[in-house]
């Protein structure tokens, strides 16, 4: 009989392996047979890992997803050092999240149809903490808080907005783009600000 450590690496496994499907298909094109297919897993196996079936599969991709996010793109800001550097490390860390705009992001999977009524309030969450984060950097630099928490929102639909056009033309260099111009946007951002 496994271990509970060993049941949760195996979970854990099963759950990377899960990734790939909901970011291809979405929550709500994703079956059970593909996540079955996915993981190696028959159905029943995958009931055994996670008992609520395909919303708690999901569930558990988004936190695990949510977790490398964290560790890997917003870590950097929370750490010391100068702002701009810390930008530019996040930069670095979100091309290497979203594979140079290769992956689509979780926060968009998830606010869409019936994913939207199941993790609206999470998605939210995890969206606001970046916000907040971002916007707490540049307040450290000495940009106003309004003006920094505007900044750190358009940054954010900098990035998802690249991230849809990758997918929709197929043309990787306008995330690579998008990314290299965001730490001169969000610091010499000379536009008019309400």
């Amino acid at each position: 009989m496994p271990t509970e450590k060993e049941r949760s690496l195996s979970t854990q496994k099963a759950i990377i392996k899960l990734i790939p499907v909901f970011r291809k298909y979405g929550y709500e094109g994703t079956t059970l047979s593909m996540l079955s297919q996915a993981s190696g897993l028959s159905k029943a196996s995958l009931y055994h890992h996670f008992p609520k079936g395909k919303e708690e599969m999901a569930g558990a991709v988004f936190d695990y997803v949510g977790s490398c996010f964290r560790d890997k793109v917003l870590k950097p800001l929370w750490e010391q050092g100068e702002p701009l550097e810390r930008i530019q490390a996040m930069c670095r860390s979100l091309q290497e999240f979203y594979e140079n705009g290769r992956n689509t992001c979780f926060l968009a999977i998830m606010s869409f149809g019936e994913a939207d009524n199941l993790f609206h309030d999470s998605v939210k969450q995890r969206l606001q903490i970046w916000i907040d984060t971002l916007a707490r950097v540049l307040i450290e630099a000495g940009i106003e808080p309004n003006k920094a928490k505007a900044r750190s929102i358009e940054a954010i639909v900098q990035i998802q907005g690249a991230l849809i056009l990758v997918r929709i033309l197929d043309d990787f260099t306008i995330f690579k783009k998008a990314i290299e111009d965001l730490p001169r946007k969000l610091f010499n951002n000379d536009r008019n600000e309400s």
